[in-house]
């Protein structure tokens, strides 16, 4: 603390990010990274830019990947942001449509940034139980609001809701912002983006760190009814004119454009998250049923934390949270065969507990 800081300052709770190690061998399950590269269009295209023309400044309206992202999924390119990751995009939000005299409404188990930016932004909030399950129960959500967000699938759980139970939600709070964020929505779910022509409260952000495997380049995006999408400039434009820089916006658009990669890519992640459940379970494992690219699971007898220790020593990272409810969870994100196939022997040698 310093006598120079802002009175804020001192109230924030930072978001911790998922640890970034430099250790040799070590197989990296913590973070939700892609396990494949990314597109080869993407790369190539990062390699065609990258000449004289970086002594100017990008496209601050990125117009060739919003309209790729605009035909991608069937709207206007006037109903596209984009911003530097989808957490920007969220900021954004956060500070544009969910601050209103009203709570805003969201899980009591999900991403950590929301409860980062609702106090950056001094925003009141509710958090809303997850039923027994861990699932987001929707009639819990039926009480005076300013605005709601929710993240489908959720994070760090990995459940999924349907999506007429969106539209539901969506549909009930005709008067207030409701915010669907869809980071993980290509390992299982369906996208609202078909929803948005019909109702002008509905936000749809994604993002292409985990499908597009572009986590390197930072790259989010909001889809909505151009009212939305005018608050988010608004904010942006009053912020930084030229979030994504020129290599950004070509890998981005390339990687858009690239469906057969994209499909390649997930189905891989989808089939490998699918047998990683199986073998968990088979060791007694608790597992939720995931939608995303990575489980939440609990073993048997011993508590995450020491199965965290005994996974770490042997050189396989995971991501655990000291948290009520979920301490004795772990997030494993989906690697390659070859990296789950590591993380399941050091499983399987564990102690019985105790």
């Amino acid at each position: 603390m310093s006598r120079y800081w802002s009175p804020i300052v001192s109230t924030l709770k930072p978001y911790v990010a998922g640890e970034q190690p430099r250790i040799q061998n070590l197989v990296k399950l913590n973070t939700n990274e892609n396990p494949y590269g990314p597109s080869p269009k993407a790369v190539a295209a990062i390699q065609a830019a990258a000449d004289d023309a970086l002594r100017l400044y990008p496209d601050p309206s990125a117009t060739a990947l919003r309209e790729a992202i605009a035909v991608r999924f069937g709207v206007q390119a006037d109903q596209v942001f984009v911003g530097n990751g989808s957490d920007e995009v969220l900021a954004h939000t956060f500070q544009a449509l969910l601050k209103h005299g009203k709570p805003l409404l969201y899980p009591d188990i999900t991403y950590s940034f929301y409860p980062t930016y609702s106090r950056l932004y001094d925003i009141d909030v509710v958090e809303i139980p997850l039923d027994e399950g861990f699932r987001i129960r929707l009639a819990d959500y039926d009480r005076p609001c300013g605005a709601i967000i929710i993240p489908n699938p959720n994070a760090p759980t990995g459940i999924g809701l349907a999506l007429p139970e969106i539209e539901a939600l969506v549909a009930a709070h005709p008067d207030v912002p409701v915010v669907v964020d869809e980071a993980y929505i290509d390992f299982g779910g369906e996208t609202a983006a078909s929803l948005i022509a019909r109702y002008p409260n509905l936000l749809v952000i994604q993002t292409l760190s985990k499908s597009r495997s572009l986590a390197g380049m930072r790259v989010g995006f909001a889809l909505g009814q151009r009212h939305l999408i005018d608050a988010l400039e608004r904010v942006k434009d009053s912020f930084n004119s030229y979030p994504l820089d020129r290599l950004a916006q070509v890998a981005a658009t390339a990687a858009i454009e690239d469906a057969a990669w994209f499909e390649t890519c997930r189905q891989k992640i989808i089939a490998t998250r699918d047998r990683v459940s199986g073998k968990l379970q088979a060791m007694g494992f608790d597992v939720l049923p995931s939608q995303a690219n990575f489980v939440f699971a609990k073993h048997p007898a011993l508590s995450g934390a020491e199965v965290y220790s005994a996974l770490r020593a042997e050189g396989v990272l995971v991501r655990h949270w000291n948290k009520p409810r979920i301490n004795d969870y772990l997030r494993i994100s989906i690697g390659t065969d070859a990296e789950c196939d590591r993380l399941l022997d050091v499983l399987k040698n564990l102690p019985a507990g105790g």
